[in-house]
């Protein structure tokens, strides 16, 4: 079996349980299951909600949780809107898994990567220097 560690990142693998899209009464929901060892095939342009295996992340690093280009380029979309994992955040990431075609997915499966990123504007004075903006500039927001 390949690492898991290449150069520039680390290959995450997919938990044991998927939040399965349900309507209620126009509301949307997720019902919980376990993911069986022969897999489980995604529906077309539905998005569901899995989990990374491991835990993930740095007191020092901020990260990007990416899909893998190999499943990509199958038709299987990760982390289409939140890919930023934040520095001090270290638990079992929520992943927004979205399937163009019926794609069968496993548990333990390899499905991401994690890119660490060093944060630039510490050693800059921006985070200083936003924050004193912040503070002079705030940011309206309309309620």
């Amino acid at each position: 079996m390949r690492p898991q560690l290449n150069p520039n990142s680390y290959d995450f693998r997919l938990g044991t349980q998927l939040g399965v899209p349900v309507t209620n009464g126009g509301a949307l929901e997720f019902s919980v299951i376990d993911l069986p060892v022969d897999g489980f095939v995604l529906e077309p342009r539905k998005m569901y909600l899995g989990h990374t295996l491991e835990k993930l992340g740095s007191d020092t690093y901020a990260m990007r949780l990416m899909g893998r280009s190999s499943l990509g380029r199958l038709g299987l979309f990760l982390q289409v809107s939140a890919d930023l994992g934040h520095t001090g955040a270290c638990h079992q990431w929520t992943l927004e898994i979205v399937a163009a075609l019926p794609f069968r997915i496993y548990p333990k499966m390899r499905i991401g990567q994690i890119l660490v990123l060093e944060e630039f504007w510490y050693a800059k004075g921006v985070r200083a220097t936003l924050r004193s903006l912040q503070r002079t500039n705030p940011i309206e927001t309309e309620h």
